[in-house]
């Protein structure tokens, strides 16, 4: 049966929409607040989760929360934050199973209500958050952002872009800056989030089945009170480099890591970003495109090298784990396999190849009410109202000139590499 999401307005910047399938044994309710990705706000944004999932007005410690989950036949609770191109996104999803797999329909109005108290009704001290709960969660996000680099894959690839966007919004780390938290307190936090709620634009997915009391509940118990709606605008696209900026980072490192970053100038509205898509899948993902057939298996210099096209920001990463001699020498054949594709070197069987994986890895979003969720919320950013099936036959219909033109406009803007220089 063809995903399809029906999208209702319940209040000012607050839309719910409803995705049915009877595939799961569970349903699947996520709320996403959307905030702009601001130094100004970023760190409150980021230890907002920490404290709201420690407590509710009737569930006032996280250990409460667990047992009323357990309760509710073992329903899975998530709140996280992350970006989305220059956006913050915080996400509160419950997922809970099909009250008629256990003969309890009333199962996911308990659900959704635990949900609906953990964003709108937070345990509270003197009308503030709990000071020991802000001063317990500030430690332990500051564990997090500063445990971050021992992650060195995902802290190069972080790197690269904070340098290679440093005067664009897209630099920010989702989960702030340690240096923040000192002036971040019980009121300035509650006072902040007081202004998430009634500020952000709020898209809440439901996914599973449903009939029309379920859809009116949620619709009446996701309505609050509402100020202006924040308008966040569509990400800066940089087309060309006037500089390039090349990064050497010594750090305690027996591999190195290499990330190149470049400018596509083709954003998701456009044309030829099937194109940019497919070019980039021949490039570098997976044991048949040609990073990995020239510099990983022929010349034996990676562990590993992908490609990936970041597509809020257009821009595209390459990044390798080598040892560090091979630096010169796997970035000479990197250009060297990018200049062939700009040529037109690549053929038929790998457009077919890249075309296959995309559309396998687009099309596996049906197992997971999650990925389901994601999919859709991605479609609403990128105001994009093709259908899933669409899509795929988009794909299906690149052209090998148009995989040509797409790469054609790839610049390499930044370079990044992690080194040990104790072992060099």
């Amino acid at each position: 049966m063809p995903l399809k999401s029906e999208r209702i307005q319940i209040d000012n910047g607050i839309y719910l929409n409803l995705i049915y399938t009877d595939k799961f044994k569970s349903n699947l309710l996520s709320y996403y607040f959307l905030r702009p990705l601001s130094k100004d706000e970023v760190t409150k944004n980021a230890l907002l989760p920490l404290v709201l999932k420690r407590g509710t007005e009737e569930y006032d410690t996280n250990l409460k929360i667990q047992k009323k989950l357990e309760e509710t036949y073992g329903a899975n609770l998530s709140i996280s934050v992350n970006k989305r191109g220059e956006r913050q996104v915080l996400r509160f999803t419950v997922e809970a199973i099909n009250g008629n797999y256990v003969g309890d329909k009333k199962n996911i109005y308990e659900v959704i209500n635990l949900l609906q108290s953990i964003i709108h009704n937070p345990t509270l001290e003197k009308g503030y958050f709990r000071k020991d709960y802000v001063e317990q969660e500030k430690e332990n996000l500051k564990n997090r952002i500063e445990g971050r680099i021992n992650d060195k894959r995902s802290y190069a690839l972080d790197r690269c872009i904070e340098e290679m966007c440093k005067n664009e919004k897209f630099s920010i780390y989702p989960l702030g800056k340690v240096e923040d938290l000192q002036s971040i307190d019980e009121d300035i936090l509650y006072n902040h989030y007081s202004d998430v709620i009634s500020t952000s634009p709020i898209e809440i997915f439901y996914i599973g089945e449903y009939d029309d009391e379920l859809i009116e509940y949620i619709k009446n118990i996701g309505k609050t009170e509402r100020k202006d709606v924040l308008t966040i605008p569509r990400e800066q696209i940089i087309s060309g480099v006037q500089t390039k900026n090349m990064i050497s980072e010594d750090l305690d490192v027996t591999q190195g890591k290499l990330v190149l970053g470049f400018r596509t100038g083709i954003p998701y509205e456009d044309r030829l970003y099937n194109g940019l898509i497919v070019a980039s899948d021949i490039l570098g993902s997976g044991p048949n495109s040609k990073l990995f057939r020239n510099v990983r298996e022929k010349e034996s210099l990676a562990y590993y090298i992908t490609s990936t096209i970041y597509k809020y920001k257009s821009i595209m990463l390459i990044d390798g784990g080598i040892e560090f001699q091979n630096f010169e020498k796997t970035l000479d054949i990197v250009n060297e396999q990018l200049d062939e594709m700009k040529k037109g070197n690549f053929t038929e069987e790998d457009i077919e190849i890249s075309k296959k994986s995309i559309k396998s890895s687009t099309e596996s979003i049906r197992d997971s009410a999650f990925l389901i969720s994601e999919y859709f919320f991605s479609q609403i950013l990128s105001n994009d109202n093709r259908s899933l099936e669409e899509i795929l036959k988009d794909i299906d219909t690149v052209t090998k000139e148009e995989i040509i033109d797409a790469i054609s406009q790839v610049a390499l803007d930044t370079i990044y590499f992690m080194k040990n220089s104790k072992v060099e």
